[in-house]
């Protein structure tokens, strides 16, 4: 029954209002037992509307002994008691001893005289209390309330089995902050506990959240069991989740002490069902729809088809597709999503991409499958990596959403914002940027709240696009890596362009496989062409997440389709039975840029479109700059030439993106007579060029970069006659002291030892050998190598992946020496992979709550940690993005501007804003206006012996919120005046450039 409503335990305080609440003469306090309350009533409101089927599975056979009502009162009750540590002295003391917390010392007198009266036990005297986070306190003193009753010292876990579960339990909700403790953070955490007395008020607060929630405490130690890896992870997933909703003082409100237990419990759940509503927190509804409902006036290619063919009637599934480009590969991910959840209930689905410049594309495609895949509800689509604020459909999806919240348009809010106000993009309301909006019928059911703008708050939306970091850091010990995991479990995942990634990315993926087949999600991954190492990896370790053994039919066909059983089928056309594109591949000597630009502009002077792929962007403006001097000598104009590469500011990387799109895509509206476009890896895709020109790279990027060349067959009309043919020729550059052989090594400055290949600090060395020797081989006498897509894929890429290449004189050695130093590179990337990655199962053996610990050393994602132990999404070095401002000198005063002409000023936060509290709208749009004013350094850059000096060491500015930032001035010259002043400059036609 609950308490009388006089207790102690209702006095005890778990969260305090804010300076802007609490100066608006609202009570200074709430106490715990309503926070424990509001997160079990959000958890059992998730579990109803939010958790999948697999999931609910997962936690009924852990927390229900089988029975899905007992969990679902379970499951909420252990949710609850995450904050149960604060009934503390140490927590307590906190009430108002931070400079954040001063407003509050007046509201702490009154609270400690009343506690004392209704029989607090608060120390006589508050200095001198040993402190411990509250999380920890809770895990130390959590089993011995729930029915572990074994004599044990002071720190030490029971180790009678049937109390283990309890154990794993307390140190999970000790992680509810991000880290799981260890056995040594908890043991120390008792002694903060504060005595029987405090014990004594933990126990109330545990009976009255049991009875308000229908637990029977006495049959609870049986019932928690949660020997699946999978289940610990979904508590705590849940636990974060429902406490963030739950910390949300609008959505709900702190509680009266004058009412009753039971009156608390009744609001908590009228505020769980009101804020999962405004949220859109409800799981997948699919629509029973044909694929001609989905994609109207299309048909299901072959790939496509047989993947429909192959998928089971139920249950869990990994799907692999490897298919050349333009096969409709994303098209097919988004079916399977849709047929996994109309099966097997999952709550939405999560597209993984290489780079973050794709999402707002891949977000289109998903935006307009929502109009035919759902139900009449809304649901919320998020972009999720650090800066999705660049993207325009993170705002139009936070306008649809407006409606059903009070928050004004950011645009409105701005208007009023008298001098402060930003200006907008002028393209930023162009309907052209959403080409779906043309092609799917229907009103849009995609919206965000801009609570999803926080990175791993983006994971929990139903429908999400994203980087494949996020599935990288969700098998990794890092901050609130649980909660990552947790959020792709509820889904169906998708893997775009599984052959972009390092053996240390592939190597997490089949971690991260492992730990969702044994949650019971489903896995789509996407290739042109895997090797089949890597296809093998990825089916052992779904199966060994199912742990089952694998049966493999051993069947042909570019589609495998494992099942939750770990029955394996292939099927689909095989690559030699699919219509082949015939390419012409040449080899083609390195020349200077004058005559390299030369011979391109003459190639192309009556008419053609020509792509060239740089690996280096010193190499790419290197080329730009000499078409540009030649234009007018070979008859064209400068505007017909564009250069684009990573190093321009985003805003203007993006323009440059649009419009080659628009020229040279599949919708383009006119096709131009002639247009050179220098580009480097991975920039204007899915266009089409006549003609192109690429560096020597690994195979499998050449591959990729052949996509581009005559990829629609609308545009064959416009072809001119010299390149009705497609051909790529393959720049390499050759070795000074070999001339038959490529120049593969990077280089080495020292004494004595030659120029090297700046290629071969971005790529292994062994596959640019490899790939040359490769191709080399195919030649005929006039030096042409003929190829059939996707027919002769799978052996190009096996040549480099999967076989030891080997030759005589000159050539073996160079394979040899690169092959044994890429061998020693990709043990190294495999044991990091081992090292950093956490499996569900080592040798059969379930990981224990022992296996999932992890503090500040292991980061918080991409941030902070110590070398060798913080998690990595990737190995390569990580980038450094700086803002970019022009500083301009008026008289005595200086002003800054987006723009080297000065016309657009930058506006910050004025003093009034700060005083009142800057509205979320404007906040947003001032980040977006530096995320498209940030420009991206190679991290090479501030590596080795030549390093530029790290951000720490730039001056940095004051103004708000530009000190979050690191900050590159430039003069309008585009010289650097501050950050790496005279080491770097930007051109706007060329971008940035180290000096």
């Amino acid at each position: 029954m609950a308490k009388s409503g006089t207790g102690a335990y209702r006095w005890v305080w778990g969260k305090t209002q804010d300076r802007s609440r609490h100066s608006r003469g609202q009570g200074g306090w709430n106490p715990l037992l309503a926070h424990l309350l509001d997160t079990g009533a959000t958890a059992r409101e998730l579990w109803d509307r939010y958790l999948p089927d697999n999931v609910r599975a997962v936690l009924t056979e852990a927390f229900g002994g089988g029975d899905a009502a007992t969990a679902r009162a379970v499951v909420p009750f252990l949710a609850a008691l995450h904050d149960l540590g604060k009934a503390a002295p140490a927590f307590l003391d906190q009430f108002d001893r931070s400079e954040s917390r001063s407003h509050l010392r007046g509201a702490r007198s009154a609270w400690e005289k009343d506690a004392r009266s209704h029989g607090v036990p608060l120390p006589a005297v508050w200095e001198g209390l040993y402190w411990a986070h509250h999380q920890h306190i809770t895990a130390a003193t959590l089993p011995r309330l729930l029915g572990c009753d074994c004599p044990v010292a002071n720190g030490q876990r029971c180790r009678a089995p049937e109390h283990k579960g309890l154990h794993a339990v307390a140190y999970a909700l000790g992680g509810h902050h991000g880290h799981v403790p260890g056995a040594e953070t908890v043991g120390t955490a008792t002694i903060a506990r504060g005595g029987v007395d405090w014990d004594d008020v933990r126990a109330e607060l545990v009976e009255v959240t049991a009875a308000m929630l229908g637990v029977d405490l006495r049959r609870l130690a049986a019932l928690v069991a949660p020997v699946r890896p999978a289940a610990l992870i979904h508590l705590m997933g849940l636990v974060i989740m429902s406490d963030w909703i739950a910390s949300n003082d609008d959505r709900y409100p702190y509680a009266d002490l004058a009412d009753s237990d039971e009156a608390w419990w009744q609001a908590a759940q009228d505020r769980a069902k009101a804020a999962l509503t405004a949220l859109c927190l409800d799981r997948w509804q699919p629509t029973e729809v044909t694929w001609q409902q989905l994609w109207p006036g299309t048909e299901p290619r072959p790939v496509q088809a047989a993947v429909m063919e192959l998928m089971p009637a139920a249950g869990q599934t990994l799907v692999i597709v490897e298919a050349p480009p333009a096969a409709g590969k994303t098209r097919l991910a988004l079916w399977c999503a849709h047929y996994l959840a109309s099966r097997n209930g999952y709550q939405g689905l999560y597209v993984a991409v290489p780079m973050k410049a794709d999402t707002g594309r891949i977000a289109d495609e998903v935006r307009g499958f929502m109009r035919a895949a759902m139900a009449d509800a809304d649901a919320t689509l998020a972009v999720v990596h650090a800066d999705a604020l660049e993207q325009q459909i993170v705002y139009d999806l936070i306008d649809a959403d407006r409606p059903t919240r009070q928050e004004n348009s950011p645009l409105d809010a701005l208007a009023s914002g008298g001098r402060h106000a930003l200006e907008s993009d002028e393209d930023e309301r162009d309907p052209a940027r959403n080409p779906a909006a043309d092609e799917y019928h229907g009103r849009d059911r995609a919206v965000m709240d801009p609570w999803y703008l926080n990175r791993c708050v983006g994971l929990m939306a139903a429908f999400g696009v994203g980087t494949i970091d996020e599935v990288m850091l969700a098998a990794q010990p890092s901050k609130h890596w649980m909660l990552r995991l947790f959020a792709l479990s509820c889904k169906t995942v998708v893997i775009d362009k599984a052959h972009a990634y390092e053996l240390y990315q592939q190597d997490l993926l089949a971690t991260t496989v492992q730990w969702l087949a044994d949650a019971g999600a489903s896995v789509i991954i996407l290739s042109n062409a895997l090797p089949a190492a890597v296809r093998t990896a990825l089916t052992a370790s779904w199966c060994a997440g199912l742990q089952v053994e694998t049966t493999d039919a051993s069947d042909e066909g570019s589609v495998t389709v494992v099942d939750g059983v770990g029955n394996v089928r292939r099927g689909g056309p095989l690559s030699a039975d699919t219509p082949q594109s015939v390419m012409t591949v040449r080899l083609r000597r390195e020349e200077d840029p004058a005559g390299f630009a030369a011979a391109l502009l003459d190639k192309a002077r009556d008419g053609g479109c020509v792509g060239v792929v740089r690996n280096q962007v010193a190499e790419a403006v290197a080329l730009y700059r000499a078409a540009l001097a030649g234009a007018r000598l070979h008859g064209w104009d400068e505007s017909e030439i564009l250069l684009l590469h990573e190093q321009f500011q985003t805003h203007q990387q993006r323009s440059i993106e649009d419009q080659v799109r628009a020229l040279l895509g599949e919708d383009a509206p006119s096709r131009p007579d002639r247009l050179l476009v220098i580009t480097t890896q991975g920039a204007a895709q899915s266009v089409d060029f006549d003609y192109m020109v690429s560096d020597l790279a690994p195979v499998d990027l050449l591959v990729d970069r052949m996509d581009s060349l005559h990829r629609h067959a609308a545009h064959i009309g416009h072809r001119r006659t010299w390149c009705t043919v497609p051909q790529l020729d393959v720049l390499f550059q050759a070795d000074p002291e070999e001339s038959d052989l490529p120049l593969v090594e990077p280089p080495r400055p020292r004494p004595g030892r030659r120029t090297g290949n700046p290629d071969g600090l971005t790529f292994a060395p062994y596959t640019l050998a490899a790939t040359f020797r490769t191709l080399q081989t195919r030649c005929d006498q006039q030096g042409n190598i003929s190829l059939c897509l996707p027919r002769d894929v799978a052996g190009l890429i096996a040549s480099v992946y999967e076989s030891h290449q080997t030759g005589k004189g000159a050539w073996g050695k160079l394979l040899e020496q690169t092959w044994n130093a890429w061998q020693v590179a990709l043990a190294r990337e495999r044991l990091a992979a081992d090292d950093n990655g956490v499996r569900p199962y080592t040798e059969g053996y379930p990981a224990t709550v022992d296996w999932l610990v992890s503090g500040e050393l292991n980061g918080t994602g991409e941030r902070g940690g110590m070398e060798g132990l913080r998690a990595l999404p990737r190995l390569s070095i990580p980038p450094v993005n700086a803002v970019c401002l022009y500083q301009h000198q008026h008289g005595a005063k200086k002003k800054l501007t987006y723009d080297a002409e000065g016309k657009l000023l930058a506006k910050f936060y004025s003093d009034s804003q700060l005083k009142k509290g800057v509205p979320p709208a404007v906040e947003r749009q001032v980040k977006r206006k530096f995320l498209l004013h940030t420009v991206s350094m190679p991290g090479g850059w501030f590596e080795g012996d030549d390093r530029l000096p790290v951000p720490q060491a730039w001056p940095s500015l004051k103004f708000k919120p530009l000190d979050r930032s690191n900050v590159l001035l430039f003069d309008a010259t585009g010289a650097c005046v501050s950050g790496l002043a005279g080491q770097v400059h930007y051109d706007p036609r060329t971008g940035l450039r180290r000096l």
